[in-house]
């Protein structure tokens, strides 16, 4: 194969020396509430200090989680990039029981094919999806999440990291405050 024609923008906001990694599935509950804290994770510690980046992590319990993931990396592809990723995986937090199977078995999704779920998505968040969702190798840059995760130890989400460190005490049900005080040490 020639030269690849498109780029996924890496899901990072911040660029300071402290490195807050966060593995997230976009229709897990605890993810979406893990997702919600961090632009003021960001805000609060200030990005001069902090680099956030998110790692998709999809797991087969969540049943269109491959869909809904390359969703998201589909859209970092596009113009805008990680923002247009973030608008994706904010639509899919705000509707996700809409995109996901009623406990993990059921419900009217059984019926959704996935362009169903893609176009569905498409009409919540705005973006065209469809076309950059079909880019033939887009799965390398899913594959690449899986193995980083993989070689992390990382089986569930939300987990998280902090230089490089898995922080097993770290909950999405923390208060922002208490992931400041965790990843800054203050």
């Amino acid at each position: 194969m020639t030269g690849t024609s498109w780029h996924a923008d890496p899901l990072t906001w911040g660029h300071g020396p402290r490195l807050f990694e966060i593995f997230l599935e976009p229709t897990c509950p605890y993810s979406v509430r893990a997702f919600g804290k961090l632009d003021a994770l960001l805000d609060q510690a200030g990005e001069d200090k902090l680099t956030v980046k998110i790692r998709l992590q999809s797991q087969p319990w969540h049943m269109y989680s491959g869909v809904l993931v390359r969703c998201v990396i589909a859209a970092s592809t596009l113009e805008g990039g990680k923002e247009t990723a973030r608008k994706v995986m904010a639509a899919i937090a705000a509707h996700r029981e809409e995109l996901e199977f009623d406990h993990h078995a059921g419900g009217a999704n059984m019926d959704a094919t996935p362009n169903q779920i893609i176009e569905r998505l498409e009409g919540y968040c705005g973006v065209a999806l469809k076309e950059a969702f079909a880019i033939p190798d887009l799965d390398r840059e899913i594959k690449w999440h899986c193995k980083y995760a993989r070689q992390n130890g990382i089986h569930v989400s939300p987990t998280f990291m902090i230089d490089g460190l898995v922080q097993a005490d770290m909950s999405s049900g923390d208060e922002v405050a208490a992931w400041l005080k965790k990843v800054l040490g203050s």
